[in-house]
């Protein structure tokens, strides 16, 4: 029997506040500084009277096609109009969390819709380069991929060496091959190992994430390769070994979760859990919606090791699947005798992103991959 489904109500509105107004006027004003003859004002009036219709996305392609309609028809002159309109790249200091501007992002897909083109292929490249500067192109760089992939990789295998982390950080997520929301690549995703055996010894947090991503990508597809590779990587000592473990656990999380024997070892935690639990119980067997489901569990170690306690919740069937996904809990190094007691409080609220489904719940205690003891609560809408 399905169980009710609730979602939460928000008035938050992401593509409000990414692109409005206001946005559109400072867009506006660049190309209007770059070039006096665009109609600045045509082009706030066209692009903000569709808004309330478009969903985030849908305005990225909107204001692509009003670019389109303002600047001049032929592509070379309405690209060097963008270019002179971008302002100064962001901050190179930096190392992480640093997106940009959502704004410029209607730039790098106006070159990717009228500018992936062989004839144009060496500007457009180029440009997009500059662009992601200003606000990241890894989902325009894929329609190149597809088009022109030997030349895209080529042109990418140089970002790898650009001294712009953001240009470095485009040859990685750009060539992810589950990247979220974007077109699918008709690349072999092993072609781009090249640039990730050139990126994983970077120095900047936001290229070695991506590169973390690009590998989690890839353990979908072909767990031995990830495993192997990382591998190779640790024992080169090219990264330093605070940041290789960090680029090891992000690239393994995946295969972490599902209890792979291989990727469990490679991070020290591969020996199967001498332990006993003494107490696993919940004070919550009965949760109301927007509280908290919460757990309690007492582990002795029966000899020296390393462990890694993570639960996997299965929530209540909407009627068709019962989802279910896995929680770090703790990471422990425990001497043989040692005790060691872990509380946990998994909030069950609302959110605007996912739905929840009132009924029984069922959380399943993983220790190093294997499957130890479970718990069952009930979500209910009021107690």
């Amino acid at each position: 029997m399905a169980s009710k489904l609730v979602k939460a109500k928000s008035s938050f509105s992401l593509k409000d506040q990414l692109f409005n107004a206001e946005k559109v006027d400072y867009l506006g004003g660049l190309l209007a500084e770059s070039s006096p003859a665009f109609d600045r004002s045509g082009f706030q009036r066209d692009v903000v009277a569709a808004f309330p219709q478009l969903e985030l996305k849908q305005r990225i392609a909107h204001i692509t096609a009003c670019l389109h309609r303002y600047l001049p028809d032929d592509y070379p002159a309405a690209l060097s109009m963008i270019l002179d309109a971008l302002p100064p790249p962001l901050d190179p200091a930096k190392t992480d969390d640093d997106f940009g501007d959502f704004i410029f992002a209607p730039l790098s897909l106006f070159v990717a819709t009228y500018g992936c083109q062989e004839v144009y292929l060496a500007v457009s490249l180029e440009a997009i380069k500059e662009i992601t500067k200003r606000f990241s192109a890894e989902y325009a760089i894929r329609f190149f991929l597809n088009t022109f992939p030997e030349q895209t990789l080529a042109f990418l295998w140089d970002c790898a060496g650009d001294d712009h982390y953001h240009v470095r950080r485009l040859a990685s997520e750009g060539t992810r091959p589950k990247l979220p929301w974007a077109q699918k690549l008709g690349i072999d995703y092993r072609q781009p190992l090249p640039i990730l055996e050139r990126l994983f010894a970077d120095q900047t947090r936001f290229v070695t994430r991506s590169v973390a991503n690009h590998l989690n990508d890839i353990s979908k597809l072909d767990q031995v390769l990830v495993v192997d590779l990382l591998e190779r990587w640790r024992v080169s000592h090219k990264q330093d070994a605070a940041e290789m473990d960090f680029v090891m656990k992000h690239g393994l999380r995946s295969l972490i979760k599902q209890g792979n024997p291989s990727a469990l070892a490679l991070l020290g935690f591969g020996a199967e859990p001498d332990i006993a639990i003494t107490t696993f119980t919940t004070t919550t067997p009965v949760v109301k919606l927007g509280d908290a489901f919460e757990f309690s569990l007492v582990i002795q170690a029966q000899s020296d090791q390393n462990l890694l306690i993570d639960y996997l919740m299965r929530f209540a069937s909407d009627g068709k699947r019962q989802p279910q996904k896995v929680f770090k809990l703790k990471q422990l190094q425990l001497a043989a005798g040692e005790t060691v007691a872990l509380t946990k409080r998994h909030p069950m609220r609302l959110m605007t992103t996912r739905r929840l489904a009132l009924g029984p719940h069922q959380i399943i205690l993983q220790v190093n991959g294997k499957v130890m003891n479970s718990l069952c609560f009930e979500l209910v809408e009021v107690l």
